[in-house]
């Protein structure tokens, strides 16, 4: 008896075109051009979040750096005087801490300043 594989063809172009939806014209229709348009699109999205990552420290710390500044520091000084104070608070939480609460950034920075 042979094997017949339509069942897991089927599936196999079923889920191509599943993520091909929304695609304009044939890429979103033909089977071939699909597949292609989908691997493209996963790599980009790889691509994508491993870019995030890095935009997002980018940003953190151009935030930290205009907060510190407005503490009479720039921000290698202040990452300095943090670690010379052992405080160990990570970019994402400092960023926050320069745009919500400025007060709690400044007590931050005037330790920093102490420490150098």
């Amino acid at each position: 008896m042979r094997i017949k594989r339509g069942v897991n063809a089927v599936k196999k172009r079923r889920k191509i075109f599943r993520l091909a939806k929304g695609y304009y014209g044939r890429k979103s229709k033909n089977y071939r051009i699909a597949r292609e348009a989908v691997m493209k699109s996963l790599n980009y999205a790889y691509i994508g979040r491993k870019l995030k990552k890095r935009d997002m420290r980018s940003l953190w710390i151009a935030r930290i750096n205009a907060g510190a500044r407005l503490n009479g520091l720039s921000y290698s000084k202040l990452m300095h005087g943090l670690k010379v104070a052992g405080i160990e608070l990570n970019r994402k939480v400092l960023a926050d801490l320069a745009v919500t609460d400025a007060n709690a950034f400044a007590e931050i920075c005037n330790k920093a300043k102490a420490a150098i």
